[in-house]
């Protein structure tokens, strides 16, 4: 597969977590999955959705009712017919790529031989150990996985030697160099802008050094951290001297790991490593035990030799429930078992070396000890029986009867909706899920949202959700809204809402929104599940009120803030250039066009605009004044006109200036030179129609240019080279008058000097818009909203040419458009397999709710990466406790407040301390101050 091939409008998420290399080394894939009950079809879902050449189905069983409980492609209708022959439909569906066949015969060396990689599900150990052995001598990559109830485990043989391109995928770390000493080994220390990220033994490069150019060419250097500033590397003490500059980066190394010895057992959960070495011993006796007897016995496990260490409350608890079929350990082991193999197929990760085992057993009863009668967990030919089975028939009812809101439908919204659908959550009489979510489908979601597909592009995501999971599960009441949860919505979504409800599950892709969704749950003192993925990376929180600690405030803020001189005149990374190439769309196509209409819609607009400060008012009014007078373009060539005129300022007569003030051999007051470290001489560039992307910034500018005021453009490049031939350009001399401000301190100083300069400039453009004179009192202009998956709207086109020639400037490594599209879109990489089983892991705690458990120790919180099979699942934070009239109090941070005023609301010193309180969590309202003195 060539990359050109690649549809990166719908792989666009994926490929910013599994680049196109491996993406073309897994469309070279052929892959087998036996077994299709929940949690073979689990893992033939993320498998397709990934894009292997061709998936392969296999199974001999039918369909029987404990099926339905976690598998999301049988229907009551299919019950007594081929697991996989009923599945293939669908789950071709699912990527028009991926070739996917069924196979419904036994699993012979022959058939075999045809993959690449051979997956076995819920499958005999006496089957695993033979298949395993002939792949394992054919060099076919074999995955079992199986799940037993609230039990999962995992294996992976990958061959004596499998070459591993890329151990996390992460992106390499690099760093800018202040200083090389002479010595051995030769100290590098980085600048003091931010501490730098490397660790002991990388293998770094280095370039741009001026000085000790041997470093230049020397190839890959393994390093030694030497503290959060410095490193050593090899012997410079023959190099010549450093002067200045320099980048250094990381240079990923690949691995050969060999899967000869098994034996080592991954940890899901630190707390359970006991637990985990007792569940290896106890799946096995399972196997055992199944093949004699046909069903499982705690005694014959306990009766086993040589198993004086083991767990036996975990070992009993297996036995109790390992004939449940449950959809969140399918959707959980799925997700794990498919992202190997995805790192199979493609060498991108860690691989799994090669056992691991998960147990959700906290989620059973706590009364009793788990302990269920024999006839509670009876099969009832019932779509639930794989769940009954392991918590029984009361439960089920209360399933049903739940009323849940689910706030987001994309990908984790999809994943958790099916796990509500097959688990039967308010699939009942009085439940409902209410689901909302504001987008609609575009083509990029296809690739991990699987309730979508081509057909539904365009339509509402919650409408087309709630219709996907109807079909899987008809007993769902189901409810879709289009709505932001927000202040604008409180009307909406009132006190009496949320009253209604038994909890909520947050499916959000930002901060501010799970915040404020906290908020509503703690004011109302609703559970929250909430969860996130970030490529390979995932976490689940679960909130219980009076005894979790909430999501909170957020206290990290995001990505840094560049600072704002950095962007405007010292870039020194790709990041800054396109963040420049961002602003500066949105302040010509997007801010400008808005003001302008505001300004010819609304008498107020000025006066309004002055009340924000005289410095913000005169770059507005001064805009709006431009655009409507001197640069308004009357036709096409007009456009094309201002587009090279505004190349010539960006990328000409700024970079003049700013060497005008600060020339290339400035110095400090310290002596030392201006342009060293972070700051990056710029040269000027000089405008060429043969250079492709000059061209490109023309001809994207000039058509946005024109599509602000209504002005049909072109891709004729010819026709746009002849009118450039008659464009003008004025000659650019540098002001010795005009200040550069260094740093962001600086610039608030100058604009503070400018006060009365600035006062001036206002009055004189209030008077020049008040005798403006439209010949057309209807015109409006056209903002443009930023896009970045729509190819054809110039909008990646613009920023990724006027990326690109910023960095020409500076001398920074430029970047393609994918890269681009990741930083200036502020893409959030996505993979079907991490949703998938962040998903599972909510529905497991979803369990515990639904039962009340009031045991902070049942409960857990989780953080995944499943590129370097890291798992850490811990106990929630218990919630704060605090003093109230000499008792001790559970309260979360937004509500302390209105439980005060209940006990005290007489008391306004006691209530000013409670908002202090309540602001240092970042909660604090005006509104909510008021409210509290009136009463």
């Amino acid at each position: 597969m060539a990359q050109a091939d690649i549809d990166e409008g719908l792989y666009s998420r994926q490929l910013y977590v599994i680049d196109h290399d491996a993406m073309r080394r897994m469309g070279k894939a052929d892959v087998l999955i036996a077994g299709m009950r929940g949690l073979g079809v689990e893992i033939a879902k993320n498998v397709i959705l990934a894009g292997v050449r061709s998936v392969t189905i296999q199974d001999e069983g039918v369909v029987q009712w404990r099926d339905l409980s976690s598998q999301f492609y049988l229907k009551e209708a299919d019950l007594g017919q081929n697991r996989a022959l009923c599945s293939e439909k669908q789950l071709s569906s699912l990527n028009v790529y991926v070739r996917v066949s069924a196979w419904t015969n036994k699993l012979d060396e022959d058939f075999l031989s045809k993959f690449q990689v051979v997956v076995l599900t819920n499958s005999p150990l006496e089957e695993q150990l033979h298949v395993g052995a002939f792949c394992h001598s054919n060099n076919i990559k074999f995955i079992v996985a199986d799940t037993r109830g609230l039990c999962g485990q995992l294996f992976c043989d990958f061959g004596e030697s499998f070459e591993v391109r890329d151990t996390n995928g992460e992106t390499p770390v690099s760093a800018m160099i202040a200083h090389i000493s002479k010595d051995n080994p030769g100290i590098v220390t980085c600048t003091d802008e931010e501490s730098h990220e490397f660790t002991d033994g990388m293998f770094v490069n280095f370039s741009e050094i001026q000085g000790m150019t041997e470093l230049n060419s020397y190839g890959p250097i393994e390093i030694k951290v030497r503290g959060s500033y410095s490193f050593s590397i090899c012997d410079t003490s023959n190099f010549s001297e450093y002067v200045k500059g320099g980048v250094v980066t990381e240079v990923k190394q690949s691995e050969i790991l060999s899967f000869v010895n098994p034996g080592l057992v991954e940890m899901t959960d630190y707390g359970k490593t006991q637990r985990h070495l007792s569940l290896h011993l106890a799946f096995q006796a399972l196997h055992r035990f199944t093949q004699k007897y046909s069903r499982y016995v705690y005694k014959y496990i306990q009766n086993q030799k040589n198993w004086k260490t083991l767990d036996e409350d975990a070992v009993r608890q297996l036995s109790l429930v390992a004939s449940g079929d449950l959809a969140p350990v399918s959707a959980f082991i799925g997700g794990l078992a498919a992202q190997e193999v995805v790192k199979a197929c493609s060498g991108k990760f860690t691989p799994l070396r090669q056992w691991l085992y998960f147990d959700a057993l906290e989620c059973l009863p706590q009364e009793n000890d788990g302990v269920l009668s024999e006839d509670a967990c009876a099969p009832r030919d019932s779509r639930y029986d794989g769940q009954i089975s392991v918590f029984g028939s009361a439960f089920q009812d209360k399933l049903k009867k739940q009323n849940y809101f689910l706030v987001g439908a994309g990908a984790i919204g999809c994943e958790l909706l099916k796990n509500f659908a097959l688990i039967g959550l308010g699939a009942g009489e009085g439940g409902n899920i209410t689901v909302t979510d504001m987008d609609s489908i575009e083509r990029s979601n296809l690739n991990r949202q699987f309730l979508f597909h081509s057909k539904d592009i365009g339509r509402l995501k919650s409408e087309v959700a709630a219709e996907s999971v109807k079909e899987m599960n008809p007993y769902m009441n189901i409810t879709a809204h289009q709505n932001r949860v927000c202040p604008e919505t409180e009307e909406v979504y009132t006190h009496s809402f949320y009253s209604n409800l038994d909890g909520v599950a947050a499916a959000l892709d930002n901060v501010d929104a799970r915040v404020y969704l906290d908020q509503c749950c703690v004011r109302n003192k609703k559970p929250m599940l909430e969860g996130g993925t970030l490529g390979s990376k995932g976490h689940t929180l679960v909130v219980v009120p009076h005894l979790t600690e909430s999501y909170g405030p957020s206290t990290s803020g995001g990505q840094k803030a560049i600072p704002i001189c950095t962007l405007k005149n010292f870039p020194h990374r790709i990041e800054h250039t396109l963040q420049w190439a961002r602003d500066q769309f949105e302040g010509l196509f997007k801010q400008t066009a808005e003001n302008v209409n505001n300004f010819l819609s609304d008498p107020t607009f000025v006066d309004r605009t002055v009340a924000r400060g005289d410095v913000e008012a005169v770059e507005i009014l001064e805009g709006v004044y431009r655009i409507l007078g001197e640069e308004w373009p009357q036709n096409w060539a007009d456009c094309v006109s201002w587009a090279r005129r505004q190349w010539e300022t960006l990328y000409n007569n700024q970079i003049k200036q700013l060497l005008h003030c600060f020339p290339r051999d400035q110095v400090t007051s310290s002596g030392l030179p201006f342009w060293m470290g972070a700051k990056r001489c710029p040269d000027p560039l000089t405008f060429d129609t043969n250079n492709t992307t000059h061209m490109d910034f023309i001809v994207a500018a000039a058509n946005l240019y024109g599509q602000i005021y209504g002005i049909t453009g072109s891709r004729n490049r010819a026709d746009i080279q002849s009118i450039l031939q008659g464009v003008k350009v004025p000659e650019f001399t540098p002001k010795s008058s005009v200040k550069i401000a260094v740093t962001d301190q600086e610039l608030k100083e100058e604009n503070e000097e400018r006060k009365e300069e600035d006062k001036v400039k206002l009055e004189m453009l209030k008077e020049k818009l008040s005798k403006l004179q439209l010949k057309d009192q209807s015109f409006r202009m056209h903002p443009q909203e930023f896009e970045k998956d729509d190819d054809s709207n110039f909008h990646m086109d613009y920023i990724v040419a006027t990326s690109n020639l910023r960095a020409e400037n500076y001398n920074i490594p430029t970047a393609d458009r994918h890269k681009s599209k990741l930083i200036a879109g502020r893409i959030i990489p996505a993979i079907a397999t991490t949703t998938a089983a962040i998903a599972g892991l909510m529905c497991l705690e979803l369990y515990k709710l639904v039962q009340g458990h009031q045991k902070i120790t049942s409960y857990r919180n989780a953080y995944i990466n499943l590129a370097t099979q890291y798992f850490v699942l811990s106990q929630p934070c218990v919630a704060p406790t605090y003093t109230v009239s000499d008792e001790a109090t559970h309260l979360s941070p937004s509500n302390m407040l209105l439980h005060s005023c209940e006990m005290f609301s007489s008391n306004l010193r006691f209530i000013y301390n409670f908002i202090k309180i309540n602001n240092a969590y970042g909660i604090y309202s005006k509104k909510l101050f008021y409210t509290l003195m009136e009463d």
